[in-house]
């Protein structure tokens, strides 16, 4: 608990991860200001958990930014509306730069009219690329596969800018693979259409979908399937409330990962799904997405020794757990 309550503009705050920061913000004692287009997000959850409105607005949209600044006292931004579909931004590169970027450039010149010079950034592990050494640090050369990656690094790059130009200080969390949903069963990850791997797992396991489709099994790993590090969306939300406390201790700009260090392959994620469900998930095979690396599992030492953020749900049977107890409650 913080001994000054802060409020906080999240941005994209109705989406998946979004979400959760909020609800650690206002478990924590902080106030959430939820701004979301709702192109993607989701409202009612949130206004349940949160008994607060979501403000509808676009990052785009300038005027209603400045009108939200003036109204509130806001003392810092997590920023988490953007698009994030990797295939999707090989077909539609514009769709990605327009909204991730322009999005961003905008809501950065109203903080910076607003006098608000704290910004945390949900950035991503994309924006690395195919790894040269696994566990990837941040010092790791940053070569993004996908135009959905290169709009993540195009922001990063503008931080740093804008904290040359005008004193902006920002945290970029490039996380890994978000999973899992809300251990109390409050919020859980909900897409449409759905594209991650968890939850279409699960969704096979409840009979939503009659198959799960795995895309090459011909990378360079183990089983031929691609690699990803697993996080708990909760740890990841932990995270944004440290990275926060950091800035507004005075903490300087950085990027941190969020992961967990261990990778797991398709294959593995769907064996654990089928195991942790108790339920046979029937797969067939796909050719490879375009745009995706094949292994990235991240080292978090920074993020400890920095933040001194440790996952509480570190294990890939305890993240599909909770998901699964969701995905049963909303769907079964």
């Amino acid at each position: 608990m913080t001994s000054e309550r802060r409020t906080v503009l999240v941005t994209g705050g109705a989406g998946y991860i979004g979400s959760h920061a909020a609800l650690a913000l206002a478990a924590r004692g902080d106030r959430p200001l939820v701004l979301d287009n709702l192109s993607k997000g989701h409202r009612e959850p949130i206004e349940r958990v949160l008994g607060v409105p979501v403000i509808q607005a676009d990052t785009r949209d300038r005027a209603a930014l400045d009108v939200i600044f003036a109204r509130e006292r806001i003392d810092a931004v997590m920023h988490f509306a953007a698009f994030m579909e990797v295939g999707e931004s090989v077909l539609d590169p514009l769709k990605y730069y327009e909204n991730n970027v322009h999005g961003t450039v905008t809501l950065l010149q109203a903080m910076q009219a607003a006098g608000i010079s704290t910004l945390v950034f949900s950035s991503t592990c994309a924006t690395y690329g195919v790894p040269e050494v696994v566990p990837i640090p941040e010092e790791h050369p940053q070569n993004p596969l996908n135009p959905y990656g290169r709009s993540k690094l195009v922001v990063e790059k503008i931080l740093a800018e804008c904290e040359t130009a005008w004193g902006l200080r920002s945290v970029s969390f490039r996380y890994f693979n978000a999973a899992g949903a809300h251990p109390n069963g409050l919020l859980g990850e909900d897409h449409d259409p759905e594209t991650h791997l968890i939850p279409l797992a699960l969704h096979a396991a409840l009979g939503k979908r009659p198959s799960i489709r795995i895309f090459g099994e011909d990378y360079d790993t183990p089983d031929g399937t691609c690699v990803r590090d697993y996080i708990h969306v909760s740890d990841l939300a932990d995270a944004h409330v440290l990275g926060l406390d950091y800035l507004l201790g005075g903490g300087a700009s950085t990027a941190v990962n969020l992961g967990n260090g261990r990778g797991f392959s398709v294959k593995e994620v769907i064996a654990a799904a089928a195991r942790v469900t108790g339920r046979e998930i029937a797969v067939e095979k796909a050719e490879r997405r375009p745009g995706d690396s094949p292994v990235l599992v991240g080292a978090s030492a920074r993020a400890r020794e920095l933040l001194g953020w440790s996952p509480r749900y570190p294990e890939l049977d305890t993240i599909i757990a909770h998901a699964w107890a969701w995905h049963q409650k909303q769907h079964g």
